[in-house]
């Protein structure tokens, strides 16, 4: 199996689809300090994921139980060491923008083709994969959708 096809679906696995209806956006901000970065989570989520431990992984959800059955079948899926081969493949790429919508973050990684996405939650002292539908998700999907339709630059300065 190609990366391409592979990061296609390692991005709807790790974050479902972003297809919300064009309109003004939130008002959201870039994160620039590392301290209210989720991007230390995203790398352990990784991590878990290219040495195969999905249990570990799904810890890092605030739905462990869903998360954990949603990698186990795409692991069926594709095989123990495809599954361990795109997690490290996806590692290698970067994150080119955080964007904060209260507690919730959007990390958009270069994925070569394309732009993959995650979103986390901030819960207590720590980041959370975020894998409970929310308006704010919502919004944070529209926000990934105009940076990929490149309504939104990516920069190092303001938008």
């Amino acid at each position: 199996m190609k990366f391409g096809v592979s990061a296609l679906i390692i991005v709807a696995v790790l974050a479902g689809c972003a297809g919300a209806p064009s309109r003004e956006l939130p008002a959201y901000r870039e994160v620039r300090d590392p301290a209210e970065s989720a991007q230390p989570t995203a790398e352990l989520l990784l991590q878990h994921l290219a040495a195969g431990d999905i249990d570990a992984a799904a810890a890092l959800s605030n739905a462990p139980e869903r998360r954990a059955q949603v990698l186990r079948d795409y692991r069926a899926s594709v095989g123990e060491a495809e599954f361990r081969r795109i997690f490290a493949e996806y590692a290698k790429h970067r994150v080119v923008r955080e964007i904060a919508l209260g507690e919730r973050r959007l990390l958009m990684w270069d994925l070569d083709s394309q732009v993959g996405a995650q979103y986390f939650v901030r819960a207590a002292s720590r980041f959370l994969l975020d894998d409970v539908p929310s308006a704010e998700r919502t919004e944070l999907r529209r926000v990934l959708l105009a940076y990929r339709q490149g309504r939104i630059k990516p920069s190092a300065g303001k938008d």
